[in-house]
This record gives C-alpha cells, sequence and structure tokens, in this order.
C-alpha cells in the first residue's frame, strides 16, 4: 500500500484532494470507512484534541490500524489541531500518520519557533510522520454559531513561505476565507462560506506545499472545486459530520422510541454521515 505522502503528491498531480473527517465515536468511523470503501478513495480520519481524550488516543489509532490491515486499504490517521508538545510525542508514539501541530494564535515568530520545535520532536520518534502547520487564524471550535468568530486573519503569501522554509513542515493550512465551525443560516442552507481563490493560488506558488483546507463546513461547492484546482491538497469537514450525526441519531430514537440497543438506534445516524462524506469525497475527486 501506498503511504499518505505518495497519495498527497498522487492528489497533487490530479488537482484532487482527500477528504478528511473528524469522529468522536464508533459510529462515525463507521461511516467515512464505509463511504470511502464504496467509492475506492483513500481517506483521512481526524481527531482534535478533545476528540482524542473521549475516545483515547490508543484506542482511535488501534480503530484505524485495525480497519487498514484487514482491509488493506488506504485509510490514514491525523492528530488534528495538536497545541502542545506533550500532544505532539503522544500521538507520534500511539503511531499517527499526520500530526498537526497549531500555534496559529501566536505571533508568526514564535508559531514558527514552536512549529520548528514539535517537528523535530515528532521526526524523532518517527521519521514517516507527516507534520502540518497553520498560518493566520480561522476561528477554534467546529460547533454551529450565531456569528463569525472574532478576529479572523488572512495568510500573507511571505509569510507562508517563511513559515514552511523555517519549520520544514511538509502540509501549510492557510486562511483563506475557510472558518472553523458552522452559522446557524448554514445549516439551513441559506448562507455558504467563499474562499479567497487567488490567495491560494499564491500561497501554493509561493510556498510549493501540499495545501490543507481546514473549516470546510458549508462551503459553496464551487468553492471546493477551485480550491482544489488552486491547491488545496486536503479538505477537511467536521461540523457538517456533527450535524448529521445529530439528526441521525434524533431519527433513530423517533423511530424506535422504545428501544435501548444503540446498535438498533445509530444505523440512521451511520446512513447520514455517510451521505455527507460520499457526496464530498465527490465533489473532492471530480466524480
Amino acid at each position: 500500500m501506498k503511504s499518505l505522502l505518495e497519495y498527497l503528491k498522487e492528489a497533487d498531480q490530479k488537482k484532487v484532494a482527500i477528504g478528511h473527517f473528524n469522529i468522536s465515536e464508533i459510529a462515525a468511523l463507521k461511516a467515512v470507512f464505509e463511504s470511502a470503501r464504496k467509492l475506492e478513495l483513500p481517506v483521512l480520519i481526524g481527531v482534535s484534541e478533545g476528540e482524542r481524550e473521549f475516545i483515547g488516543v490508543a484506542q482511535v489509532a488501534a480503530w484505524v490500524s485495525s480497519l487498514r490491515n484487514e482491509y488493506n486499504y488506504p485509510i490514514f490517521l491525523n492528530a488534528d489541531h495538536t497545541h502542545s508538545l506533550e500532544k505532539v510525542k503522544e500521538a507520534a508514539e500511539a503511531g499517527f500518520d499526520e500530526i498537526i501541530f497549531d500555534n496559529s494564535n501566536l505571533t508568526l515568530d514564535e508559531n514558527i519557533k514552536n512549529t520548528k520545535e514539535a517537528v523535530r520532536l515528532a521526526k524523532s520518534i518517527n521519521p514517516n510522520v507527516i507534520m502540518e502547520g497553520e498560518t493566520g487564524f480561522i476561528g477554534t471550535s467546529s460547533e454551529v454559531m450565531e456569528k463569525a468568530p472574532e478576529g479572523l486573519q488572512l495568510t500573507d503569501p511571505e509569510d507562508a513561505k517563511r513559515f514552511v522554509q523555517e519549520t520544514g513542515v511538509e502540509v501549510l493550512a492557510p486562511a483563506v476565507g475557510n472558518m472553523h465551525g458552522l452559522l446557524k443560516s448554514m445549516v439551513t442552507g441559506d448562507a455558504k462560506k467563499h474562499l479567497q481563490i487567488d490567495l491560494i493560488r499564491r500561497i501554493k506558488e509561493e510556498t510549493g506545499r501540499y495545501m490543507t483546507l481546514h473549516g470546510g463546513s458549508g462551503t459553496a461547492d464551487e468553492d471546493f472545486v477551485a480550491a482544489i484546482q488552486a491547491g488545496m491538497t486536503i479538505v477537511h469537514v467536521s461540523t457538517e459530520l456533527r450535524v448529521a450525526w445529530r439528526k441521525g441519531l434524533e431519527k433513530g430514537l423517533q423511530e424506535h422510541p422504545d428501544e435501548v440497543a444503540p446498535y438498533k438506534i445509530l444505523p440512521s445516524a451511520v446512513s447520514m454521515i455517510g451521505t455527507v462524506v460520499e457526496n464530498r469525497l465527490k465533489l473532492f475527486n471530480s466524480i
């Protein structure tokens, strides 16, 4: 099986993107894996620090590893938005395929200094782990909100160039009009996120790195396509899955009001999450 780095190279050449989907329990993992397998596409499972704390770092690594080994399938694991060296070490030792070190809330100099140390630490544990860094600011919470978070800041292409050169990250997560979470108007479909495609193209030209679009939930389909053509190699979707999980759970409880067995209630959640994942993967891969 090819490595994640090889799949990133292939996606970059083909102008498609690898879908990255966050999970916090087994139903979502089941939905993501089954949808990716149906389409025969590589897929990234993401777990934030909070999600890792809930599931267990070694446990989620074992889940993903078991699926990869049993089915000989390109499913990979990412330590999403890791903020400390302690958590970097934990994820690297657990065998994660990628680690995103996020100190984007700090000054550029501090972000570079800390990210460089995170890369050094992770590579000393596992030379093959892919390291990603983040510049600009797109908020911190994958929730449904009344209004956009304060302090959103776009990535400067020159800053991005300096950042990747000095830190050594293989992947860059820039701020290009994306935002973590969803506004309530986006859940109803009345509004969409729109990206600055020219900025994506400029950052790609300046850095030459693989790039990740964080905060993909609620983005207009045409913006996704244009962003991938401009240089995005990985696209994150989280909040859309959480909304689908909740709607699916509510449907399952409504259809089975007296049921207490989770495996009889959760299939509707698996189905709704799976629909979101399948639709996004098709879009990201021009299927």
